[in-house]
């Protein structure tokens, strides 16, 4: 599939210097609730972000049948192929790589490679440390990544709660922070007293802070 802007969602803010592109999760694409909400506040916050979609979610909106991610490899060449496109399109001081769930695990494995110097850290939302049904949490791309790294969970997230991020050997590199109350994504219960909205706005506010270290 191609990496044109055909199949980007562009938003900046005026006098943008850093661009994210930013990548979906498995079951939900770039015009999902999530994706658009965290883009139109990253936007208001001061950043450019591009929004894409992998392969399957493009052939998906095509003919509207759902299907599973594709393989790693696939979806790997899919993020390179789109940062490549964008470093060619796009003229910013800053670059990073952004994803929700697996969008971010991908992110990360990609920057376990070296990649252009303008391509400054990776920010993850929601990262999916358990595989369904599993118990042992996925470290390795986390490991092996080189660019500076921002995970923002959901405390309760079941993919990875806090309480368990705090058992696990993260890199002593990898920022984390937790959003109050929230589940895989951010959405708190009502009984915690915290919204949604509260914490996709302190998601924004990690990034502004991270992408400003």
């Amino acid at each position: 599939m191609n990496c044109s802007p055909d199949n980007w969602i562009y938003q900046a803010a005026d006098n943008a210097d850093t661009l994210l592109i930013f990548a979906h999760g498995a079951g939900a694409d770039m015009r999902s609730e999530f994706m658009q909400t965290m883009a139109d506040l990253l936007v208001n916050a001061g950043f450019a972000v591009l929004r894409f979609n992998f392969p399957y979610m493009q052939l998906s909106a095509l003919d509207g049948k759902r299907r599973p991610p594709d393989r790693a490899p696939k979806l790997l060449a899919s993020w390179h192929g789109t940062l490549d496109a964008a470093l060619a399109q796009h003229a910013f001081d800053k670059f990073y790589l952004v994803g929700k769930s697996m969008g971010s695990r991908m992110a990360t494995m990609l920057a376990a490679e070296p990649l252009p110097n303008v391509v400054k850290g990776v920010i993850c939302l929601g990262y999916p440390f358990l595989p369904k049904g599993k118990a042992a949490p996925r470290l390795e791309a986390i490991n092996q990544c080189l660019l500076p790294l921002l995970i923002v969970q959901g405390e309760r997230d079941s993919f990875g709660t806090q309480a368990q991020l705090d058992e696990w050997p993260l890199p002593a590199a990898v920022e984390t922070v937790f959003l109050a109350d929230g589940n895989h994504s951010f959405e708190p219960r009502k009984s915690s007293g915290v919204t949604l909205m509260q914490n996709y706005q302190q998601a924004v506010s990690s990034i502004l802070a991270f992408t400003r270290s």
